[in-house]
């Protein structure tokens, strides 16, 4: 199988994630939403690094779609953050940018697979 060289992508998504919420937010709902996030970009790193050991095709594509939608996940609730005024978007536009971009390649992984 092809390395894709991802790894670090992924983990260094996930990882700026769990930076931008490393502190405690100041109401219930910044609360609720602060935590799916980190649970998806990590889950969406776990699960790339799956697809890349995965025996066979249908393996892979099953952890490629479980991979886009963590991803997809975490995109909507950082775009919902941003509309409820939860965050500031001029501080996450280079995270939502790279979040979309790793939809991009993963859709592009999974036609492959597919």
């Amino acid at each position: 199988m092809k390395s894709y060289n991802l790894d670090n992508r992924f983990e260094d998504f996930a990882a700026s994630i769990v930076v931008i919420f490393k502190m405690p937010p100041k109401s219930f709902a910044a609360d609720y939403l602060a935590k799916q996030p980190i649970r998806s970009s990590c889950s969406s790193a776990l699960n790339f690094g799956e697809f890349e050991g995965a025996g066979s095709d249908k393996d892979r594509a099953n952890k490629l779609r479980i991979t886009l939608k963590q991803l997809r996940e975490s995109l909507r609730n950082i775009n919902i953050q941003v509309k409820a005024n939860l965050i500031d978007s001029s501080n996450i536009a280079a995270i939502r940018n790279e979040n979309d971009e790793l939809i991009r390649i993963v859709v592009s992984l999974l036609k492959k697979y597919s």
